[in-house]
């Protein structure tokens, strides 16, 4: 007995150690109300349903609990026999029919709102990657890859953790305000789930179909969430990060994105110094390539190859642009060709082949890339 209790005593020493590390999780015990109308709708419903469930469960459970205090063998209750009663037979199936239709038409109702995806205001494509997302602005021409942007030392715990770990990108998804948004939700490779919490938005980015969702975001301000669907060895690495705007800073977004556009297009058309490459191709494998490879180009031995002094990285320049722009079948190595401009990937594949013991000296410039294509 008495080694029981000293058992007993040392795991309660351990759950309290162990109290303070689980305390600085989300601690919150409801869903969000979100920032837009359709998600405070869902926010009413769920709360509508929980509390005719809170109801349901004291009534039953308080009928249930007096009947068998009043009515118990040591208080000399005696137990009534009776069956084929209508009256109850008809109240216990007309009640709950009742309460159902009574929860089914405010449910049909948001329903029918969170499929009424028509007449948008800006129409966004969100194609789901292994591990990104990509963002096309049909109505303005225009589209980028949104990658993690927390850095690897903190991912390998060599760095103090930041306040949104793993919940940062390079490029968010910019909307404006009081618009509504239809976002048309498809995928490239595997199954994702496209998820924003505050928007009150989770769509399934299956591969070959495309799911349309909606919002019109009330106040400006940087939203969260994540792919809500197992798809990988990296599925906690693709956030998503939605900035709305004021209609004008969104107007002076998308002119910018469309400058940096042309301005990309006219670099690709320059021969590039060695220096510049290895500078922008450090940056372009930082967001695409490290996740797998790692910053010591030493890859993940048993799940993706190592590219310091591999055969592809010091071999024949032919064989490495045609890996990186066409992928590798049967493999997580994606096709970058459609990912990344003519400057990125010459930039990237200058940096592997420059990189850590690698010293081939090759410099690849855009205009090889793009003859590549």
């Amino acid at each position: 007995m008495m080694a029981f209790l000293r058992m007993a005593a040392r795991a309660l020493v351990v759950v309290t150690a162990l109290l303070p590390a689980v305390t600085l999780a989300d601690s919150s015990l409801n869903m969000r109300q979100g920032v837009t109308t359709l998600s405070r709708e869902i926010y009413d419903l769920h709360m509508l349903i929980t509390w005719v469930c809170v109801v349901i469960g004291v009534v039953v459970f308080g009928l249930m609990f007096y009947s068998i205090f009043k009515h118990r063998k040591s208080a000399g209750a005696k137990a009534a026999h009776f069956h084929e009663n209508v009256t109850i037979e008809v109240l216990w199936t007309v009640i709950p029919f009742l309460i159902l239709v009574g929860m089914a038409i405010p449910a049909t109702r948001t329903l029918l709102a969170i499929e009424d995806s028509g007449d948008p205001d800006i129409t966004i494509q969100v194609t789901g990657y292994q591990w990104k997302w990509k963002y096309d602005y049909l109505d303005h021409d225009i589209g980028f890859f949104s990658n993690l942007a927390t850095p690897p030392e903190q991912i390998n715990n060599t760095q103090e953790k930041s306040e949104h770990y793993l919940l940062e990108v390079d490029n968010p998804m910019v909307v404006p305000v009081n618009k509504k948004i239809r976002f048309l939700i498809t995928s490239n490779d595997v199954i994702h789930s496209f998820w924003s919490p505050d928007l009150g938005v989770k769509r399934d980015a299956v591969p070959g179909f495309i799911n349309a969702s909606w919002a019109t975001i009330d106040e400006p301000g940087i939203y969260r969430g994540q792919c809500a669907e197992l798809c990988g060895i990296n599925h906690g690495f693709m956030p998503v990060v939605i900035d709305a705007r004021s209609e004008a800073d969104f107007n002076s977004w998308v002119a910018d994105q469309k400058q940096a556009v042309v301005a990309a297009q006219q670099a690709a058309e320059e021969t590039w110094t060695m220096e510049r490459l290895m500078q922008q191709g450090a940056e372009v494998y930082g967001r695409a390539c490290v996740a797998c490879h790692q910053v010591t180009g030493m890859g993940v031995p048993g799940a993706f190859p190592a590219l310091d002094g591999s055969a592809i990285a010091i071999g024949p320049l032919e064989a490495h642009l045609e890996i990186v722009m066409q992928g590798k079948t049967g493999t997580a190595m994606q096709a970058f060709a459609a990912q990344l401009s003519d400057s990125d990937l010459a930039a990237v594949i200058t940096y592997e082949r420059n990189s850590w013991s690698n010293a081939t000296g090759d410099a690849v410039q855009p205009a090889q890339v793009k003859a590549a294509r």
